[in-house]
C-alpha cells in the first residue's frame, strides 16, 4: 500500500523539524518501494562559489529516505538514521534537485536505501548516497 504525494507531504510537515522544512522539499512521486522529492534551488543553501551546499543535499537525501520507507511500509512510523554515506560528483548551481530514493531492503527492524540526487534537466547525478535506518515501531 502506498500513498499520494499530498499524503507524503503531510508526513513532512507533521514529523520534521522546522529547519528541515525550510529546505522546501516537496514530494513529486511515491511508489511501493520508492519516492521522488524536489529540493528547490535557493541561494540561501549555496556555499562559497555558488554551489548548493553538501549539508543541504545530505539532509534532503536523509529526509527523502523517510518518505520512501514510509511508502514501502504503507505509512509513517518511528525510525532513525543509523548510517548515511554520500558521494558528491559535481556541483549544483541554480537548479532544483530531484531526489530519487529506492528502498533496497525492508526488514522488520532495518531498512536500506539508495539515493540519487540529480539537478533538474541534467543527465548525470550531482551526488549519490546510501542509507541504513532502524525501524523503531
Amino acid at each position: 500500500m502506498t500513498f499520494s504525494p499530498a499524503e507524503a507531504d503531510k508526513i513532512l510537515t507533521d514529523n520534521f523539524a522546522p529547519w528541515v522544512l525550510t529546505l522546501g522539499l516537496t514530494v513529486q512521486e511515491t511508489g511501493e518501494r520508492h519516492a521522488v522529492l524536489r529540493l528547490p534551488w535557493s541561494a540561501d543553501l549555496a556555499r562559497d562559489g555558488g554551489g548548493l551546499s553538501g549539508q543541504a543535499m545530505m539532509a534532503a537525501a536523509d529526509t527523502a529516505t523517510v518518505i520512501a520507507i514510509s511508502a514501502a511500509r504503507g505509512g509513517y512510523g518511528p525510525m532513525t538514521t543509523v548510517q548515511q554515506s554520500t558521494s558528491f560528483q559535481r556541483p549544483v548551481i541554480d537548479a532544483d534537485v530531484l531526489i530519487h530514493v529506492r528502498v533496497t531492503k525492508l526488514g522488520k527492524r532495518m531498512a536500506f536505501a539508495d539515493i540519487t540526487l540529480t539537478p533538474e534537466g541534467a543527465d548525470e547525478p550531482a551526488a549519490t548516497a546510501s542509507t541504513v535506518y532502524a525501524l523503531l515501531g
